[in-house]
């Protein structure tokens, strides 16, 4: 097992911004799009263990440029609430159908620069502790000097360089002193954006959950039920460990108020 406290600083320290260009992003009513927020969440949510109304946290782990200039800070708040949870319960009748167990939560709210400002997002990609963890650690087979680490998705970063490469070889990102970011890629069902945005420890391409052992995203938001992620397993409860990661991807032309 992993020493938590070691990752605890691990995440906290990814955190830390050395300078920051622009404006906070004052006077906003809404996130404009594109924009992509990376996150990690500072609280587990279980099936097992929560009940409707529980609350859901979470904070942007590198800036948020916007293309007004301005930028949302590292550590902005991001505020949720649990609206389904069923735990698993096995059924240990012969040839049984196991039910399943469920975990829904809708992303609420943004806090930044005194303001909060409704999430009407989608879920592009989704990583637990352990695979947001690898995605910072060194490449133990890279025999640089200053060795590359293996972005969520699979792109190539080595701290002391500007482009994020593919498999391919291909830049596809770019490390800069606040954070990572790039053009997203069409992967999955994941449309892709010819505007560079925030990816934080995710490859252009990241799609869908990394590290979810038997569990599926049977909703991630959508146009018509947005900022809702749902999270289904018919062997175990489905959970939001703490230290989980995430994308968050603004959806368009959505105009409605954030949930109290």
């Amino acid at each position: 097992m992993m020493n938590r406290t070691f990752l605890s600083t691990l995440f906290l320290s990814s955190t830390i911004v050395l300078a920051q260009a622009g404006p906070t992003a004052k006077g906003l009513s809404s996130l404009p799009t594109p924009t992509i927020l990376p996150v990690v969440f500072t609280k587990t949510v279980s099936a097992d263990h929560s009940h409707i109304g529980d609350s859901v946290q979470a904070r942007t782990e590198q800036v948020v440029r916007l293309a007004s200039g301005s930028v949302i800070p590292s550590g902005a708040v991001i505020l949720g609430h649990v609206v389904a949870a069923s735990p698993f319960i096995y059924d240990k009748t012969p040839y049984a159908r196991q039910q399943p167990s469920t975990l829904s939560i809708r992303f609420d709210s943004l806090q930044v620069a005194g303001a909060t400002l409704p999430l009407n997002i989608t879920v592009r990609a989704m990583a637990d502790p352990l695979a947001s963890w690898d995605a910072q650690m060194p490449n133990v087979n890279d025999d640089r000097s200053s060795p590359s680490v293996t972005q969520i998705g699979g792109d190539q970063l080595n701290r002391s360089e500007a482009e994020v490469v593919s498999r391919d070889g291909d830049v596809v990102g770019y490390n800069k002193r606040d954070g990572v970011y790039a053009h997203l890629i069409a992967h999955g069902g994941c449309d892709g954006s010819s505007v560079e945005v925030s990816v934080g420890i995710y490859s252009a391409s990241a799609c869908g959950l990394y590290g979810f052992t038997d569990v599926s995203a049977q909703e991630v938001g959508s146009p018509t039920e947005p900022s809702i992620l749902t999270l289904v397993s018919t062997r175990t409860s489905p959970k939001v460990w703490k230290h989980s990661t995430a994308l968050l991807e603004v959806l368009p032309n959505q105009q409605t108020v954030a949930a109290r």
